[in-house]
């Protein structure tokens, strides 16, 4: 069984940086894609970012040009740098391989 682990989470001030990680216990081969989506409280989980097995990247359009999204070459691991944080990011992040398989999440807080 596939697991996903996320980290990096936590609290920052608005304006702030963050990095998260996400691990895959193995290396998943069926998979096209790596992402990150999150959920803010009381609303649906969105997309936020994707990065494709052949580089092709995709951003949600409320945080191109502030959040990064990279991976290893064995898509084992994929990252997420958060910068310029804004209260409204503030969510669960949770990691995807293909959206088959989903990390547990990892609480991101942006407040003063």
């Amino acid at each position: 069984q596939v697991q996903l682990v996320e980290s990096g989470g936590g609290l920052v001030q608005p304006g702030g940086s963050l990095r998260l990680s996400c691990a895959a216990s193995e290396i998943i081969f069926s998979i096209a894609f790596m992402g990150w989506y999150r959920q803010a409280p009381g609303k649906e989980r969105e997309s936020v970012a994707e990065i494709a097995r052949l580089g092709r990247i995709n951003y949600a359009d409320s945080v191109k040009g502030r959040f990064t999204i990279s991976r290893d070459n064995a898509m084992k691991t994929v990252y997420l740098q958060m910068n310029n944080l804004k209260p409204e990011d503030t969510a669960v992040y949770y990691c995807t391989a293909g959206s088959k398989y989903w990390g547990k999440g990892t609480l991101v807080t942006v407040s003063s």
